[in-house]
């Protein structure tokens, strides 16, 4: 059976909450970069770009959890025992 601690699990539900409010201000930088490369030039290009903005904030989403949740996880475990 896995062995998980009770502080380490604390911990990745405070990396979660964490991870939720730096959200924001990662997927609206991480936009700014794509759409100021993008050419845009007509509304088919356009209408694609916003697709893929949805998928890329989505994997923002995941990576942030996965790591802030993972560091929360380690960090309790450090500090709880």
């Amino acid at each position: 059976m896995i062995d998980l601690s009770l502080s380490g699990l604390l911990g990745a539900i405070v990396g979660t909450m964490v991870a939720a409010f730096a959200y924001g201000p990662l997927a609206a930088a991480v936009e700014r970069g794509v759409r100021a490369r993008a050419p845009g030039e007509n509304a088919a290009e356009r209408a694609t770009l916003e697709q893929e903005l949805s998928l890329l904030r989505r994997a923002v989403l995941l990576g942030d959890i996965i790591v802030f949740a993972g560091i929360g996880y380690w960090l309790g475990g450090m500090i709880g025992g």
